[in-house]
């Protein structure tokens, strides 16, 4: 009979995933018995917190507080409960899957109808101009945002990213030092130019949004080549070695790898499109710190660099008037802020581009987070081993 691991290992295996940020590695992973529970806090959370828009707009004082108070905290306490109830990995009926969403689904009618009877007035979301269409694309765009993110584990993802910032930053110091020089060059000058002082005072914020989309929509094209390229280049080394090695520090651990695999190695296993998906996003999550990590250390250069060199005199000459202060931070021209902000988002488009095409990078940036999906990639080629024979003995005891 082949090895097989207790259904509580297995268990085990499949939050190991969640909690790395890919449980899209789960086998039969479906809406209804992965997604759903783990999507339910986050919909608990706004359909409790909707109940806000029913306090009476003409509440005020003490009554108004309190009333929001109570909301507020059974909302979190809803929140709390639930997120404790999911960790089970719970599975869904049928029935309690189809009243979960139908309740959902009714509240972007409940709350405005509930809200009209008693206070006489519709306050949708995005003003009475959408009217009950508010809230209903509100509850749309939440439930489509949290169905994406929770399926792709964008949450964990994000959360690995962060603890890993400071090697992040460390890399990014040492990439700075050698991709800042050349662009300094070109930038330098553009910032002490006095017609790009007077078109970022005269430039409004949301003007300035429209332009740095588009440096992102650059780096966003580059990077999903690039880091396409570089999941193809994968290597899945399933020998015995490598897979003993992987499951270590998994609850997998546990596994005799040599029993399970008495051939001493496996077949790489194809990934299906979602799972190559949720490898490209564990990607991309490291990229966005970092180029975070490089923006912000390009603004706070050239905020310093403005404050030093660029004094109030200067700034009203190339403007060519008194140049609009800042109202967040006092002293401080918005036009510097802007041009601050501008090439902070160039200067991470241009590092990201060039960085993902330099060898030190990919090897100094890209090998631990490859190793990381090799690992993945082992565990889930074990993981599928234990099923597959799970299976096979459930069929023999079948036909015996």
């Amino acid at each position: 009979m082949h090895f097989t691991a207790s259904p509580v290992v297995l268990r085990r295996t499949e939050r190991w995933f969640i909690r790395t940020g890919t449980p899209t590695m789960i086998e039969g992973y479906s809406f209804t018995r992965d997604v759903l529970p783990r999507m339910l806090p986050t919909l608990s959370l706004v359909t409790v917190a909707s109940l806000a828009w029913l306090l009476p707009l003409k509440a005020a004082g003490s009554q108004g507080r309190m009333l929001l108070g109570a909301v507020l905290a059974a909302t979190l306490a809803a929140w709390a409960a639930i997120r404790v109830f999911v960790r089970r990995l719970p599975r869904f009926s049928h029935t309690v899957t189809v009243a979960i969403l139908a309740t959902y689904a009714a509240m972007p009618v409940a709350v405005p109808l509930l809200q009209l009877a008693l206070d006489d007035t519709i306050t949708p979301p995005g003003g009475n101009g959408l009217g009950l269409l508010g809230f209903a694309l509100f509850f749309a765009t939440v439930f489509g945002a949290t169905f994406l993110a929770t399926t792709y584990g964008f949450g964990a993802l994000m959360r690995r990213a962060i603890r890993h910032s400071v090697y992040d930053l460390r890399n990014s110091m040492h990439l700075l030092g050698r991709a800042l020089p050349p662009m300094l060059l070109v930038t330098l000058f553009l910032f002490f130019t006095g017609e790009l002082w007077q078109a970022m005072n005269r430039l409004t914020w949301s003007r300035l949004a429209f332009v740095i989309a588009l440096f992102v929509g650059v780096t966003v094209l580059a990077a999903a080549v690039r880091l396409r390229d570089e999941i193809g280049r994968v290597e899945q080394d399933l020998s015995l070695p490598v897979l003993s090695k992987a499951c270590q520090g998994t609850p997998l651990a546990s596994v005799p790898i040599d029993e399970l695999i008495p051939h001493g190695s496996l077949d790489p296993v194809p990934l299906n499109g979602r799972q190559s998906r949720n490898l490209l996003l564990m990607l991309a999550t490291r990229q966005l710190v970092q180029a975070i990590v490089v923006g912000v250390a390009l603004f706070s250069f050239f905020i310093v660099l403005g404050l030093i060199m660029v004094t109030p005199e200067t700034a009203e000459q190339w403007i060519g008037a008194v140049p609009v202060q800042s109202t967040l931070l006092p002293g401080v021209p918005v036009a510097l802020l802007r041009n601050a902000t501008l090439f902070a988002a160039f200067g991470s488009m241009y590092f990201t581009v060039t960085s993902m095409s330099d060898a030190d990078h990919r090897q100094q940036f890209f090998a631990p987070i490859i190793d990381e999906v090799e690992r993945t990639l082992a565990v889930h080629a074990v993981y599928l081993a234990i099923r597959i024979n799970e299976r096979v003995d459930h069929a023999r005891i079948g036909t015996g």
